[in-house]
């Protein structure tokens, strides 16, 4: 019997990318999102990172550590699910809200934004981030976090 929906598999995913994140574990975020892509910029722009590896080395190239976690807390909220496209794909809108606490540096919102990420459904019956453009509304103190600022922008 299965207990989860297409939505639920669609939402897992996407505490998956926050879980991931937090931990520091890129090679596990590359993997999220291993048969797509990260966009930012207009809502029809390309993706400038593609693929499993090359997503996790823009990550933790951007990304301060300390002691292997970036001591954040990733949300993704307030999350819309389309009803399926005609090529069956799914289109999730969410807001995020990234919090960060460091030594010298008081627990905090750092970011927030929104994605709209496009999940497909594999021949395994698996659903898959096919491509997540990312958008940032508000920056607080970024200093912390990122190694460039500029990269919570895209390229």
């Amino acid at each position: 019997m299965a207990l989860l929906t297409a939505g639920d598999h669609i939402r897992n995913l996407l505490g998956c990318y926050c879980e991931r994140m937090d931990a520091g574990d890129f090679v596990g975020l590359g993997q999220l999102f291993a048969r797509g892509g990260l966009a930012a910029g207009e809502p029809d722009a390309k993706p400038f990172v593609v693929g499993a590896e090359a997503i996790a080395a823009f990550y933790a190239k951007g990304t301060r550590l300390y002691d292997g976690s970036p001591r954040t807390k990733h949300l993704v909220v307030d999350t819309v699910l389309a009803d399926a496209a005609d090529d069956g794909s799914v289109t999730a809108r969410s807001s995020y809200l990234v919090l960060q606490a460091v030594a010298g540096f008081p627990l905090q919102p750092i970011i927030t934004g929104r994605y709209v990420d496009r999940f497909e459904l594999d021949d395994s019956g698996e659903w898959f981030f096919a491509r997540r453009h990312f958008a940032v509304d508000l920056m607080g103190d970024l200093s912390h976090h990122m190694v460039n600022a500029r990269l919570a922008e895209g390229p």
